[in-house]
């Protein structure tokens, strides 16, 4: 299994699903499952009962609590901003070259991974 390649605080927009349309910032990434929480997308209802805990004296209300569920990655696209347009686009990822410096002060040439959004070609 590969893992996702966004991020928590990616905005997103949903291409498959009973939200399609909906576009919202990614709030939580479960990398085993391959899915992703996009906020205020596919919302679930739970029905929760009084409880109460003898030992402490809280109580928890009861209800109905509608919080957000996860969908599979595969049914989001990430949106880059290009001027003042918004763009879906792919992700691909590049090995950028940095100066990195070491402790004892003395600097190397090195690189490191970036995210890249694939029709624009810019690092994300």
């Amino acid at each position: 299994m590969a893992k996702p390649k966004l991020k928590k605080g990616d905005r997103v927009k949903v291409i498959a699903g009973k939200d399609k349309g909906a576009v919202g910032e990614i709030i939580a990434v479960h990398n085993d499952s391959e899915r992703v929480t996009v906020q205020g997308v596919n919302i679930v209802k739970h029905h929760t009962r009084d409880t109460g805990d003898p030992n402490t004296g809280r109580q928890t209300k009861g209800g109905i609590i509608a919080s957000e569920a996860s969908i599979h990655v595969s049914n989001v696209q990430l949106i880059v901003k290009v001027g003042e347009k918004e763009v879906l686009t792919r992700l691909g990822s590049e090995r950028a070259t940095v100066t990195k410096q070491r402790s004892d002060g003395s600097e190397y040439e090195g690189t490191r991974g970036t995210r890249v959004a694939r029709k624009t070609g810019e690092e994300i």
